[in-house]
């Protein structure tokens, strides 16, 4: 029999399979199970949205979505930051179609009313005519979105107006995202705009795959090995240190097999390494200064990768850059990608410019690491679907391995930063975690 719907007793189920280190496969492609997503997770949580970067000046705007919940978000005339419902309140047209620019009103393509940057309604075609001056127009102006708030660039929404402050939310890891984005005085910015593109597949599987599963690396990315893209150690992904954080989020920090490097800090130019000494602490600097390529998760749906590139000859120079992407749920089988490069903003334009064109070449849209990725997560779903897989029967078996590590890796002992650290990146523990948070959050009342 399968399952045709989710109740409390099958979610205790699968947080106990969690717990012994074993997940079942349905939960990739039950329709049930999204919907739950949709409802307990996605408008219940914070949602990463864009960078400040983006909207630097008065007027500038940029569209973006929550699952399915139009959001445009603007800076005003006064440089506040303002989110609201792309959702014309006469009858409810997406407001602005377009997915970036500067204007000071946005006027409705389907009636013609218009809303300035305040979001209040201060046009309305024939109005007196037509509603009278009675009406009152302050009771139509743009819906708010109820929370967004910032931190070090990173523009977050949420849907619940009660939701727990960003920080808190975030936790331990905003002392790993102050590495990435508060390393210098002026931060980083967007380079280019988001590229967003679909893959068929359920989200968590690329969430789990960046915020997790440096194990894939020695199989999936192999083709990238025999290009000389890759170091030839088959362990290479394995170095370094997997770290557990708070509220489902994880990050890995890959490192070479003896700790050394002959590029510290990522490749970054040293004319920059002032600014690390100036604004991250020794232990921060410590770990950047050893660190190839960080890679993880921020619960529920915002991964991220830096890594460098290039070997530092005239042929290959190095590269460096900050990619953040989000999966957004379009169905249970299917995402929308959408996806930033984020560079030093006082970074030689020579050094951000080569990191951009690096970023396309390897994990943009048609990428060498996105399209092995890409194929991958869909093979897993299009495996999800089947009757075996679908079925309670404890005859078919239908769990996967989560086992890596599972009481037989143990923690760092003197770890100098936030979460739980082991000694290695090829681990389960973040993907156990990060399940456990997951159903957690769909057992939540």
């Amino acid at each position: 029999m399968a399952y045709t719907t989710v109740d409390t007793t099958a979610l205790k189920d699968i947080k106990e399979k969690i717990r012994t280190g074993v997940l079942p496969q349905w939960v990739f492609s039950n329709p049930e199970i999204y919907e739950l997503e949709l409802e307990k997770i996605f408008a219940k949580t914070w949602n990463f949205i864009g960078h400040e970067s983006e909207i630097r000046h008065p007027g500038d705007f940029v569209t973006r979505w929550i699952v399915n919940d139009p959001i445009l978000l603007l800076r005003d005339q006064e440089g506040q930051i303002r989110g609201y419902l792309n959702s014309c309140t006469h009858r409810g047209a997406q407001l602005c179609v377009a997915d970036c620019g500067n204007q000071k009103t946005f006027t409705c393509p389907y009636h013609g009313w218009t809303f300035n940057q305040n979001g209040d309604l201060i046009g309305i075609i024939a109005g007196n005519k037509v509603y009278g001056e009675e009406l009152d127009r302050s009771q139509w102006a743009l819906r708010k979105i109820p929370r967004v708030e910032t931190y070090r660039g990173m523009i977050f929404a949420s849907l619940n107006p009660d939701v727990e402050p960003l920080e808190e939310f975030l936790g331990g890891m905003k002392w790993f995202f102050d590495i990435m984005l508060g390393r210098t005085t002026n931060g980083l910015e967007v380079r280019g705009v988001p590229h967003r593109w679909t893959i068929r597949t359920n989200w968590k599987i690329s969430a789990d795959n960046f915020g997790g599963d440096p194990y894939h690396v020695a199989m999936t990315h192999r083709s990238t090995v025999e290009l000389g893209i890759s170091p030839q150690d088959p362990l290479y992904a394995s170095y370094g240190y997997q770290v557990v954080l708070e509220n489902g989020h994880g990050i890995n920090l890959c490192t070479t097999k003896d700790g050394t490097t002959k590029h510290p800090y990522q490749g970054l130019p040293e004319e920059l390494w002032p600014e690390f000494e100036k604004n991250l602490s020794p232990e921060q600097r410590e770990i950047f200064y050893r660190t190839v390529v960080i890679v993880g998760t921020c619960f529920p749906n915002l991964s991220f990768v830096s890594p460098m590139h290039g070997t530092g000859g005239p042929e290959e120079p190095l590269t460096s850059f900050v990619n953040f992407r989000t999966w957004r749920p379009l169905a249970s089988d299917l995402i929308e990608v959408c996806s930033w490069c984020m560079v030093d903003k006082d970074a030689p334009e020579e050094f951000k410019e080569a990191s951009y064109r690096s970023y396309v070449g390897s994990f943009g849209p048609g990428g060498t690491l996105e399209q092995d990725d890409g194929e991958i997560w869909t093979r897993v779903e299009d495996a999800s679907k089947g009757f075996m897989i679908q079925n309670k029967d404890v005859h078919f078996n239908n769990v996967l391995n989560y086992l890596m590590g599972m009481g037989r890796v143990e923690p760092v002992a003197e770890w100098p930063g936030p979460g739980t650290a082991y000694p290695t990146c090829w681990l389960d523990a973040i993907s156990r975690s990060f399940y456990e948070h997951w159903v957690d959050q769909l057992l939540a009342e």
